[in-house]
């Protein structure tokens, strides 16, 4: 068992995903890694920054705290996350679905959301400056 978590360890580090500082579940890392989807995973506190994400299935999963930024999460499906504190500066997320999703003073600033849809988000402090909102859905 020691082998295999220093395996996991060295894959995230390697794919610089910094083990996270809270309480990220690592079996839920290894899957979002293994497979791009991840529902209802806890990954709170979780370093993502720069990484590849598209297309991500991250619906109902807990992102609080989590370090996005720069990161790429065009198509990405992150309806009812809990994004609440996420740092997503300067991310990539067009066409992301951030549908009821709670983005309470999450940080925003600089994000591409070109046509993404932010119907019914929690948008409470939420940082979006300079943000690029064209075509954004936020019914």
């Amino acid at each position: 068992m020691k082998l295999n978590i220093l395996g996991i360890t060295t894959t995230l580090a390697i794919l610089g995903l910094g083990m996270p500082v809270k309480a990220a579940n690592t079996d839920d890392l290894v899957r979002l890694l293994k497979t791009n989807a991840c529902q209802e995973c806890d990954l709170s506190g979780a370093n993502f920054r720069g990484m590849h994400l598209l297309g991500a299935d991250l619906r109902n999963a807990n992102l609080k705290g989590t370090d996005l930024e720069e990161a790429n999460l065009e198509g990405a499906d992150l309806t009812g996350a809990d994004l609440e504190g996420a740092r997503l500066s300067r991310a990539f997320a067009s066409n992301a679905t951030f549908r009821v999703a709670n983005l309470t003073n999450a940080d925003l600033s600089n994000t591409y959301l070109v046509s993404a849809d932010l119907t019914g988000a929690n948008l409470v402090g939420t940082n979006l400056n300079e943000a690029n909102l064209l075509g954004i859905n936020a019914r």
